[in-house]
């Protein structure tokens, strides 16, 4: 095992705090068995009430990226990936209220995560190995973002809350309400998200693709591309006084969401709809379009190929549907204003029942059906890839009575997709996946500590229509144990083992599978390279590791994690050894290694007394991971620089005022071929007002990058291309009545 280098790092485990300075609990859904944060010895991360709407950004990634451990892979305003411990993609599982988010975010780092912070009541993170409730796909981690949608409780008035805010670095403009009422037995929900945002404004001076005053003079240009290009956004059709603005970053999104539930002596039965519909550019220089020198070819042939099926359903339709969708202007763009049109309808149905029969305390269950497609839009207002997803996942979790000190859960889940690419960058064959999954977790509640045993079941099978692969199936065994020992003076030992197993994603599987010829590979635009698939690859195995120690007394709370996790057969693109590039693009494939991953997160909370009538506190956050293959082929690419963090509040009775600080160290711990970033200090400001305690009525200010500092995120496919967001203001008010 390797070393660990423990330095005075500091992690965040707290939740939230009262105003006396307690610490409020909050049940875990997330983990097998629901249980209080305090009573579980997994690494867990939970934002909630408050602290969860002064976090919520433009993505979940990065609503998240201020939490030790926590990191995005930003893709520009409209993409955020969240990053767990360096792991992302297919190794972080995105839930919904418990199943699965199906969209087409782990096949390339420039989709979005169809989930909108801004609806959730809160956000549950697993940092590390999840599979014993969630499969493979949760091998780095599991984000589960509750948001009520389908109502488990019975409300006495009709609810109301509704916040909106502005975002000077965007010109960002965004509009929520959420209604709970019910009737009787049946209690009604109704959610919507509104928004609207220009391109970027960056630092002065970044190295980027950036709209500048003295390159566009009067915008004469900018002006008539953005009258055709998106309706709604009139507000960055003329730039004022001297301009930084990443080019095609602009984008709207609208999320309406409408659920209810009847509910009976001992539980309830709910369903609820979503539909969301966004429109998002890409970053200039993120698509280089360089393949249509050997592509367009292949396109054709590729779609033809794969994707028979899915063109008869959608082909010449969501062409014309996109062509009539406001970007008949397109062509005036430079040549790589991309533009990627998202449209996703959820149905989720959850049954509830204490005491169903004998032997089981409760009956869980989940279903849902996704419909997800979306479409990059080329500058000439044509469709040029078409990505769709229909999934469906059912999940049964039954609780069994308590045996002595035993409880315990056992769970079936069962899900499939198929999956479709269609147009010039499609270079994964149409794809059904089918998955079954077996788990069984027990407590033991002994007189001075606690122990939890879990062991799981998957087979996975992938079936790539139209291509000379048979298809292939994975069987794959996750087994996990915990320790949680309280001790004396609030002191809080937890030691966690997990062996998880994931099966290879169809990216890994299939990418421009069955391809002989080179001329003939279509370069995957986000990465800028080619990436080959294997249809050999066999399961991907962690071995995790977790140490913790706590403590919690009076206003105060320290916490110290330490651990590794040591990967067999690690699923990675490494340089191809017989074709080392096609023009300008490097070739890569799929390949197996064995890597290790070690890190450690501490995080404190200390209360500093009154001052001014209110209560003064410090949080000290910090983090570090490392993540090397084995042998001399250096590091995993795109690891997340250390981190350390400073957060003062003041809380009054009305007011509530912040100031934090985000240090970032320089990452030069880089895979090959790949840039180091450099570090950077961020410094963020912000208050809030409630205007009448009795409503709930809060205005809010924060002054965000005060200092203007360029950053760049080391985990982010974009970060030798474009920064991330410059100074800027954002105001607002929430209420509730």
């Amino acid at each position: 095992m390797k070393k660990l280098a423990l330095t005075v790092l500091v992690s965040a485990s707290i939740s939230a705090y009262a105003e006396e300075g307690k610490v409020v609990e909050h049940v875990l859904v997330t983990v097998p068995l629901h249980k209080k944060e305090s009573e579980t010895a997994l690494p867990v991360t939970i934002l909630s009430g408050d602290a969860l709407k002064r976090a919520a950004g433009n993505s979940i990634g990065d609503t998240l990226a201020q939490q030790p451990g926590l990191n995005n892979a930003s893709f520009g305003p409209g993409v955020g990936q969240p990053v767990i411990r360096g792991q992302q993609g297919a190794r972080v599982t995105v839930l919904q209220n418990g199943t699965i988010s199906a969209d087409a975010s782990n096949l390339s780092a420039d989709h979005a995560v169809a989930v909108e912070s801004l609806l959730a009541d809160s956000i549950e993170v697993l940092r590390g190995p999840g599979t014993l409730l969630y499969g493979g796909g949760a091998i780095g981690g599991v984000v589960n973002v509750i948001d009520g949608r389908i109502p488990t409780t019975l409300v006495g008035d009709t609810e109301v809350a509704v916040e909106t805010r502005y975002d000077s670095v965007n010109a960002g403009k965004t509009g929520v309400v959420r209604i709970d009422s019910s009737s009787g037995d049946v209690a009604f929900h109704f959610d919507a998200v509104v928004k609207r945002w220009g391109d970027l404004d960056v630092p002065n001076g970044s190295a980027a693709p950036l709209h500048q005053e003295e390159e566009h003079g009067d915008h004469d240009d900018h002006d008539d591309h953005d009258e055709g290009e998106h309706d709604g956004h009139d507000e960055h059709e003329e730039y004022e006084g001297p301009l930084h603005r990443l080019a095609h970053t602009s984008g709207d999104s609208e999320i309406f969401t409408v659920g209810m539930s009847r509910h009976f002596e001992g539980g309830f039965l709910g369903f609820s709809v979503q539909r969301q519909e966004s429109d998002y550019g890409i970053p200039a220089g993120a698509h280089s379009h360089g393949h249509d020198e050997h592509g367009d070819e292949h396109g054709d042939e590729h779609g033809d190929e794969h994707g028979d099926e899915h063109g008869d359903e959608h082909g010449d339709e969501h062409l014309d549907e996109h062509d009539d969708h406001g970007h008949d202007e397109m062509a005036e763009s430079p040549e790589d204003g991309i533009r990627i049109q998202l449209e996703q309808t959820r149905y989720d149905f959850a049954f509830h029942r204490h005491e169903p029969m004998p032997g089981v305390k409760e009956l869980r269950s989940f279903f849902a059906y996704t419909d997800y497609e979306h479409a990059e839009v080329e500058p000439s207002g044509e469709v040029g890839t078409t990505y769709s997803n229909r999934s469906h996942q059912l999940r049964v979790e039954l609780v069994h009575q308590d045996v002595g000190a035993w409880h315990g859960v056992v769970g079936l889940q069962v899900g499939g997709s198929k999956f479709s690419a269609l147009g010039e960058e499609a270079f994964i064959p149409v794809t059904k996946s089918d998955q079954m999954g077996l788990f069984w977790v027990e407590d033991l509640h002994l007189a001075d500590s606690m122990l939890e045993f879990g062991v799981r079941l998957d087979r996975d099978e992938r079936d790539p229509q139209n291509v000379a692969a048979s298809g292939e199936s994975f069987n794959s065994v996750s087994a996990s144990a915990s320790w949680l020992k309280p001790l004396a003076s609030g002191w809080q030992l937890s030691a966690a083992l997990s062996r998880a197993e994931r099966a290879p994603a169809i990216e890994e599987l299939y990418s421009n599978y069955g391809l002989t010829d080179p001329e003939t590979w279509v370069v995957h635009a986000a990465t800028e390279a080619i990436e080959i698939g294997s249809a050999d690859l066999d399961t991907e195995v962690s071995n995790n590791l977790d140490l913790s120690v706590s403590r919690s007394w009076g206003a105060h709370f320290i916490e110290g994690v330490v651990y590794y996790n040591a990967f067999s057969d690690y699923i990675g693109l490494v340089a191809d050894q017989v074709v080392a590039s096609v023009g300008e693009y490097p070739v890569f494939r799929y390949n197996q290694l064995d890597a290790d991953f070690y890190g450690a997160e501490l995080s404190s909370y200390w209360g500093l007394g009154e001052v001014l009538d209110g209560d003064l506190a410090l949080e000290v956050n910090a983090d570090f991971i490392r993540g090397e293959f084995s042998g001399s082929l250096g590091n995993v690419p795109r690891m997340p620089a250390d981190r350390l963090f400073l957060k003062a509040e003041w809380r009054g009775d009305r007011v509530y005022a912040w100031s934090r600080v985000t240090h970032a160290f320089e990452q030069d711990r880089v895979a090959t071929a790949e840039e180091a970033t450099e570090s950077y200090t961020r410094w963020d400001l912000g208050a809030e007002w409630t205007v009448d305690a009795g409503q709930q009525w809060t205005v809010f200010a924060s002054l965000n990058n005060v200092t203007d500092e360029e950053i760049r995120f080391s985990t982010s496919f974009l970060k030798d291309i474009a920064p991330e967001a410059g100074r800027g203001i954002e105001i607002g008010f929430r209420g509730a009545f």
